[in-house]
This record gives structure tokens, sequence and C-alpha cells, in this order.
């Protein structure tokens, strides 16, 4: 399931860096990563997103020569040991 998780994340997130906040599936696409980031916590807590969200900065890095960092904002309001 973690790779489906990290798959789709990585579109999520791909998606808003190319086209911004004024994309009109913007905020769906957001909520939506939000629902990842609790359905990992739930599953493996803070260690497991921080083990996906390290990947996909990874990846965005690589492939589309882009910042995934000021999107880790998303999951704050998921744990309290999740600050960006």
């Amino acid at each position: 399931m973690d790779a489906y998780l990290e798959e789709e994340l990585y579109d999520l997130i791909t998606h808003c860096i190319q086209n911004g906040p004024s994309s009109p599936d913007y905020e769906s696409k957001k909520q939506r990563a939000s629902e990842i980031g609790r359905e990992l916590y739930s599953d493996g807590g803070a260690d497991a997103m921080e083990n996906m969200y390290f990947a996909i900065e990874n990846r965005i890095k690589e492939e589309i020569q882009k910042d995934a960092k000021p999107y880790r904002s998303w999951w704050n309001s998921i744990t309290d040991e999740w600050k960006y």
C-alpha cells in the first residue's frame, strides 16, 4: 500500500507545484495529500510520514527539479511531532 500512496502523493504534489494554488483542483489535491498523511500516521506514526516525505522530496527534486519542502506544512495538523 505504501508504494501506491507514494505514487499518489507524488502525483498530487507534482501537480500542485506545476499548476500553483490558482489551479481549480488545488484544494482537493491538497486535501487528499493531507488524507494520505493521516493514513501514514495511523499506520506507522511520524516515522512513516517522515520516510514517505523524504522519498517524495528526492523524487521531485530529481524528476522535475523542484522543491517539495514547502508542501510539508500540509501535514502539520496531523500530529504535534510534525512541525514544518
